[in-house]
């Protein structure tokens, strides 16, 4: 198989959707891979390591598209990308459909064989390329809520750890999976007053168990969220539903009942976002105020981070690339876990979640 592996264009998006490591494991097993030139450099891989491991630099995108039978990103294609893809191409990518019904309509029309990261999903729940990015996301969400809460950009004027006299923080975490539980784990480290919400009561016995009273926990009810949002100096907003719209927890009267200069920073904006007044923002201009409440809806958190980015991502990938290069359609429908990340196929909706989210029919690829 041909695989192309195309530089990211997303607003300082520094990632790229393999290594040389990557290309060398696939070279060996008989694929050609062709990596755009540039594509690796702001995450600290030069062209030249590229070649070296086997690839074939291009120097466009359209002719890397052209001749790729799989196209191996890190974010989804935006509508410049559009033309470059071919119909019936194969797309392996962070896809994050529910939202865009716009990139749906396009991979159907061009019967585009799209594998989304994030829906890829183990039997016990558990989402093994979505895993590494949200680790990230959850950490930096506080670094970056911290930032924020800084008087000079827009905030409040908090430490989150506050100083001997002066009480810390309120951080409140929505969602206690990957995003929830790093974001938790960093916000107690910086010795701040962390409550963390979820509706799974395992769950919140577990991370009870393990902070011994150093994390509070909230069984998520309308009534619950409402009183410790109005409280939060920091809400950091991690729901995630696989491949589905994210619901609003957050509702804009419980944004209107925070303090000026509070701060939410919605992870899960890549799916919608669970705060009502959030919206898609960039890493050129990350914040804007709605009642005085600074919010940061960055598409892409992780990518400031993209060395780290990069290289946890592909550690993830790999395996499942391989696999793809080596079997195509028939790897999938040798592995469930596999098969749930396929979003669109034959110019059909082919996982439930998405379809829901968008009004659209579904229909599963049946082996």
């Amino acid at each position: 198989m041909i695989i192309g592996v195309p530089k990211e264009i997303k607003v300082r998006e520094y990632r790229v959707g393999m290594t040389p490591a990557g290309v060398n494991a696939l070279v060996k097993e008989g694929h050609s891979v062709l990596v755009e030139k540039g594509a690796g450099e702001a995450s600290g891989i030069g062209d030249g390591d590229y070649a070296g491991a086997g690839a074939a630099l291009i120097a466009s995108p359209q002719e890397l598209y052209a001749g790729s039978d799989l196209i191996v990103k890190v974010k989804e294609p935006l509508p410049q990308e559009y033309p470059f893809l071919r119909p019936k191409q194969m797309l392996f990518t962070y896809l994050h459909l529910a939202p865009n019904p716009d990139l749906t309509r396009f991979l159907l029309a061009g019967q585009i064989t799209g594998i989304a990261y994030e829906t890829v999903q183990l039997d016990d729940g558990a989402l093994p390329l979505l895993f590494p990015m949200s680790l990230i996301a959850g950490r930096m969400a506080v670094q970056v809520g911290a930032h924020f809460l800084e008087k000079e950009n827009g905030g409040k004027g908090l430490l989150l750890s506050g100083a001997p006299g002066v009480p810390p923080a309120k951080v409140v975490v929505l969602g206690g999976g990957a995003v929830g539980e790093n974001a938790a784990r960093l916000a107690v480290g910086a010795k701040a007053d962390v409550t963390l919400v979820d509706i799974n009561l395992r769950k919140l016995t577990a991370l009870d168990e393990r902070y011994e009273g150093r994390l509070k926990t909230l069984y998520s009810t309308p009534y619950g969220v409402r009183k410790a949002v109005a409280e939060a100096d920091l809400v950091i907003g991690a729901v995630l539903i696989p491949g589905g719209k994210t619901p609003h927890l957050v509702t804009r009267e419980m944004v209107s009942a925070m303090a000026p200069g509070s701060v939410i920073v919605d992870v899960s904006i890549d799916q919608g976002g669970c705060v009502e007044t959030i919206r898609p923002t960039t890493h050129e201009q990350p914040v804007y105020e709605v009642d005085g409440v600074l919010h940061y809806g960055v598409t892409n958190i992780p990518g400031a981070v993209c060395r780290t980015s990069t290289f946890a991502l592909t550690n993830a990938t790999l395996p499942y690339l391989r696999k793809l290069a080596a079997g195509g359609l028939d790897a999938l429908l040798a592995d469930r876990a596999f098969l749930r990340g396929l979003n669109t196929h034959g110019g059909k909706v082919r996982h439930a979640a998405v379809a829901e989210a968008l009004g659209l029919p579904w229909e599963p690829l049946a082996g």
